[in-house]
């Protein structure tokens, strides 16, 4: 097999006019141009992203959102250059975060083994953050003031007694354990609901509206008095967390008083703004309504001590009235009594002297009452035994035994019921009467009425088939029996 021949010219491979590089060697000039072209360093702006702590270094991006897209170099916070910016950073109350606006000073640098273009930043302008931060607020607020937010929370009525209270903050935190242990330590009945929500870093604004929100909703119901948002110190960046809009006009719509204790002596967040109260720390909020609720007990009990005063005092004076009254009323009745007695023994002494001439009177009265008794029982008596004869006559008129010996008869059929009419009667019947001197037993072998012809034995034109009237056994013409003998005195005898 052949190999295909090259011819090579004598020409050498390097050119001083135009030098080739191996990657290393490339990456050693790119470097020493850039230390060349920013000598001192170069000042960058823009927002942390991404940032993280690894080992005594840390790395972000510093990103930007431009118009032809999002712009990003790489950031290395070296340990030598970090603990140099940490007596700044916490001179000024700052802490890199992401989403911190910052201004930046570092050296370019293209790293080799990664391929990239980076910055060891060495140098920070806090000047720039906080106006940042002080310029979004300024806008915030004066959002706030120009829909009448920033003030409305404030306006609301805090409880006499807020034992009920709502707490926006992170259970695991210092601020949390500082707030409960204070209200606990007071001996008050405090109620607490907690709404857990992180308080810094990526979406911390909106999770702490929620956190609102969520604790809104049972004040709205009358679960809760008043509702805190606490958190710990911290950076004064770390604080722009609660400069949040959102959070504002969360804090702006609950229906109660909202308490802030964001643990900063200095600054004062635009939550702190549109709060009812803004307190220094989470232990400061807590004291202030331990200081309310003992106030409120404070001064129920001042008023249970003048109630029980003016208790005392009116119980005293109705005491002394009601003992002038008793003497009163002691004068009054035996003076009563006295004037009694004087009318009794009065006239005790006019029926001593009347008594005798009514008894003699009554006397006479029962002596000719009684004569009159006497008369009239005679009187009465003979009336009565007329009438006993009357009436014995009326009796003996109306007796069968009697009428029988008149020569009457009684009829009976044969369930012995009295035949007073021919109805009913038809040939055959068995009849018995009863005679004055015995009974006589006969058959029914023709029935007429009284209206029939004698010789035909048909009825007659006046003839009716309606019963004979039975005869009435009692006598016409009685009369009234004698009324009896009236005992009452006459107008002239004394009752």
């Amino acid at each position: 097999m052949s190999q295909p021949a090259f011819e090579f010219d004598d020409e050498p491979l390097d050119d001083p006019a135009d030098p080739t590089f191996t990657v290393a060697e490339l990456a050693d000039a790119i470097n020493d141009r850039l230390r060349g072209g920013f000598g001192d360093g170069v000042w960058v702006r823009g927002e942390i992203d991404g940032l993280s702590n690894r080992g005594p270094h840390t790395y972000f991006s510093l990103v930007e959102d431009a118009d032809n897209g999002r712009a990003v170099i790489q950031v290395q916070l070296f340990a030598p250059a970090k603990k140099r910016l940490t007596p700044l950073l916490k001179k000024h109350r700052l802490d890199l975060r992401d989403g911190m606006k910052v201004r930046i000073r570092g050296h370019l640098d293209f790293w080799a083994q990664g391929g990239r273009l980076g910055l060891k930043m060495f140098d920070l302008d806090p000047r720039y953050t906080l106006g940042e931060l002080a310029q979004s607020r300024d806008e915030v607020l004066r959002r706030l003031v120009a829909s009448g937010l920033i003030d409305r929370n404030r306006r609301t009525s805090l409880s006499p007694v807020p034992l009920r209270v709502g707490v926006a903050t992170s259970i695991d935190s210092a601020a949390w354990a500082d707030f409960a242990g204070e209200l606990e330590s007071s001996g008050f009945g405090f109620q607490l609901t907690v709404a857990d929500t992180r308080v810094q870093g990526d979406g911390a604004d909106r999770m702490v509206a929620g956190a609102i929100g969520t604790l809104a909703r049972g004040a709205r119901v009358g679960l809760l008095d008043v509702i805190v948002v606490i958190r710990g110190g911290g950076a004064r960046n770390e604080l722009a967390v609660f400069d949040s809009e959102v959070i504002a006009r969360t804090i702006a719509d609950v229906p109660v008083p909202v308490f802030t204790g964001l643990g900063h002596e200095i600054d004062r967040s635009i939550a702190d703004e549109a709060a009812h109260t803004a307190w220094k720390t989470p232990t400061a909020v807590a004291g202030a309504l331990v200081d309310r609720v003992g106030g409120y007990v404070a001064a129920a009990e001042m008023a249970w001590q003048a109630i029980e005063r003016a208790g005392d005092v009116r119980l005293d004076r109705a005491g002394q009235r009601l003992t002038e009254v008793a003497h009163r009323i002691a004068a009054r009745t035996e003076a009563a009594v006295d004037r009694a007695d004087e009318r009794l023994a009065m006239r005790a002494t006019v029926l001593t002297s009347v008594a005798p001439a009514v008894l003699e009177r009554g006397a006479d009265w029962l002596d000719r009452a009684a004569e009159r008794v006497v008369e009239r029982s005679a009187t009465a008596a003979d009336r009565a035994g007329d009438r006993l004869d009357v009436l014995a006559a009326r009796v003996g008129a109306v007796d069968p035994t009697v009428q029988l010996a008149r020569g009457w008869s009684i009829t009976r059929g044969a369930d012995g019921s009295i035949v007073r009419s021919i109805h009913g009667l038809t040939p055959g019947t068995s009849l018995t009467t009863h005679l004055a001197d015995g009974t006589a037993m006969s058959t029914v072998t023709d029935v007429r009425s009284i209206h029939d012809d004698p010789e035909t034995g048909e009825p007659t034109a006046q003839s009716t088939t309606e019963p004979d009237p039975p005869l009435d056994p009692t006598p016409q013409g009685t009369t009234e029996p004698d009324p009896p003998l009236d005992p009452t005195p006459t107008e002239n005898e004394p009752t």
